[in-house]
């Protein structure tokens, strides 16, 4: 079974420095039919002003990923971490027993615009963590680049979940085939782009949440840059 979730009916904040879609229930934004898929709780698509962001706030017991589409996001938490990520990179902070970070537009000039991924962790109260590792684009050129996994491998960044996360850049006219263990699920969300999914096709900023379909065939009929979840 494959449930699109359409780019255009994600909920929607707008404020004067912000512009964020929302695919799953987050902050005032609530549907209780999209309350989140299986361990996946939160994807956010954020355009930051330039200059602008988050200030320092609060979490606990949750895995946060960033991934920058475009610009530079700056990032500083109570770990004692000072960093910035940029397109390419991948961010991982695990929450933990408690953290607090704030996450800033680092250029005064430009926009960044990134996705914002929250994965409940496998166990609660652990350590908070930090790890921030870059892939470069022929890395996931036409094939699934593992980046996020239980276990770091293939230089992936390591997870306190039994999830996987791929990253993909498909040339239009090539295709690549997943196959999912039948008690997990499948999400695709969509960066740009056209992709077909078993033959239900997928654009801009499109969702889907797949179970009970182990052998995915995935084809690009433009090209197309999406991140594939393969969840417990």
């Amino acid at each position: 079974m494959i449930k699109i979730r359409a780019s255009n009916r994600r909920g929607h904040t707008k404020l004067d420095w912000l512009d964020s879609r929302h695919t799953f229930s987050f902050g005032e934004y609530h549907d209780p039919e999209h309350a989140g898929f299986r361990t996946l709780r939160v994807i956010n698509q954020d355009g930051v002003a330039p200059g602008q962001g988050f200030p320092a706030h609060s979490h606990r017991d949750m895995e946060i990923i960033s991934y920058v589409l475009e610009g530079a996001l700056r990032h500083q938490d109570s770990l004692g971490t000072s960093s910035v990520i940029r397109p390419g990179e991948v961010q991982r902070m695990s929450a933990g027993t408690g953290v607090r970070h704030s996450e800033y537009n680092f250029s005064g000039e430009d926009s960044l615009h990134l996705l914002q991924i929250w994965i409940r962790p496998k166990w609660a109260g652990q350590a908070p963590g930090y790890a921030q590792k870059v892939f470069a684009e022929t890395e996931k050129k036409n094939r699934l680049r593992l980046i996020v996994s239980p276990d770091a491998r293939e230089g992936s960044i390591g997870i306190r979940q039994d999830a996987f996360i791929f990253d993909s850049s498909l040339d239009a006219g090539k295709a690549l085939k997943h196959e999912a263990a039948p008690d997990r699920g499948v999400w695709i969300q969509m960066i740009k782009g056209m992709l077909e999914v078993s033959g239900l096709a997928l654009e801009n900023g499109d969702g889907a949440a797949i179970e009970g379909e182990p052998h995915l065939e995935l084809a690009a009929k433009q090209e197309a840059h999406f991140i594939l979840f393969d969840l417990p």
